[in-house]
């Protein structure tokens, strides 16, 4: 499977300038592709190289490659919504493939500048980098982040061998409240978003303030806070997934999770609630969980979300009324009572099953 791996570089005062120079130069003929995109209304590779080529390469100094990569960077912001004009950071994140980056072993790398290709070392080769069965693939993106160099490569790591379909399925229910609950035991294993929500909020508050204030200590407290919340989200859902497959694994399952495409779009909630919705990042937690099960040998199944809340695993009614409460679920047909998440966890888990045998019939 691909793994995407950030290595940190260590350049000298020298090639950080032209680092710095060549990033700036590639994001500034990016944005003058996407001009010329939107204003010819094209998407085009090709069309566009016609346009634009000769003038990336004597305006900004780009060499031949690098100013292909930037149409091509213009173009795919282009295509993703053509109803705008794309608009690229100063030092925003710049792509280098095999032409003009150059792997010297494993702990140096040659990139090529404004000013030629300098040789800067690599000080974090990352975990997924060592292993000698490990390779790293295409293109790689220069990142500027927080005064460091990174570069973002793509590794093909080998998964193990499938073990074939799986003693059970893990039923695991996706919230805000509540991060993840498995169908495990009488109640399930609930992790709790509580932590998180409260340090988006506390955070909120502070930008507020900060923002209001607008002075230069306020800006730069800002700088160095805008991704901390986003680490520790990160970290939570890390620590959520590698548990969550190396229980499925310890029992011999397959992991069963709801598809929640298009959720922020299909439901609706109070004012005081949206910032939760919209932060909510059940898509990291869903690919962390994916990624960490394949690496382990586990199968993850996504199943049909729709009333697995609103269902009663015991006797199978499906009522609105079933649910008095977020947390509370009482079947209005058998009279069940336990918590929501754990019984929408088993349906879950349940539909995993089913649709487990539909592909064998």
């Amino acid at each position: 499977m691909l793994v995407t791996e950030m290595l940190k570089l260590a350049p000298s005062a020298e090639q950080r300038e032209a680092l710095l120079a060549t990033m700036r130069a590639c994001n500034t003929a990016a944005n003058r592709v996407a001009e010329v995109a939107f204003e010819q209304r094209t998407a085009n590779k090709i069309a566009l190289q016609k346009l634009v080529y000769a003038d990336l390469r004597h305006e900004f100094g780009l060499s031949a490659q690098m100013a292909i990569r930037s149409i091509a960077k213009a173009c795919e912001a282009y295509k993703r919504d053509k109803k705008i004009k794309p608009v690229f950071r100063e030092l925003g994140a710049v792509a280098y493939d095999p032409r003009i980056l150059t792997w010297k072993g494993r702990d140096a790398v040659s990139i090529l500048t404004l000013t030629g290709r300098t040789l800067i070392p690599v000080v974090y080769q990352g975990r997924w980098t060592q292993g000698p069965e490990n390779r790293i693939r295409g293109q790689a993106d220069l990142v500027y982040r927080d005064g460091m160099f990174f570069l973002a490569v793509v590794i093909d790591v080998p998964e193990p061998p499938g073990g074939g379909e799986p003693d059970g399925w893990l039923g695991v229910d996706l919230g805000i409240v509540n991060l993840a609950t498995d169908s495990t035991d009488s109640t399930g294993e609930a992790h709790s978003g509580k932590g998180v929500r409260a340090v988006r909020r506390r955070n909120a508050a502070l930008r507020a303030r900060l923002q209001a204030k607008g002075t230069k200590s306020a800006k730069r407290l800002l700088k160095k806070r805008r991704r901390k919340e986003s680490r520790f989200a990160r970290d939570v859902n890390h620590v959520i997934a590698k548990h969550l497959v190396g229980k499925a694994k310890g029992t011999r399952s397959g992991i069963a999770l709801e598809d929640l495409e298009g959720i922020r779009d299909r439901v609706t909630v109070r004012k005081v609630q949206r910032a939760d919705l919209h932060s909510w990042s059940f898509h990291q937690l869903r690919t962390f969980v994916t990624y960490k099960a394949a690496l382990a040998g586990v199968p993850v199944r996504l199943v049909d979300a729709r009333n697995t809340s609103r269902t009663c695993h015991r006797c199978g009614h499906c009522a609105k009324k079933n649910r008095p409460s977020r947390d509370d679920f009482r079947c209005v047909g058998c009279g069940f009572a336990g918590p929501a998440d754990h019984n929408a966890a088993i349906n879950i888990g349940r539909r995993a099953v089913s649709h487990a045998a539909d592909d064998a019939a």
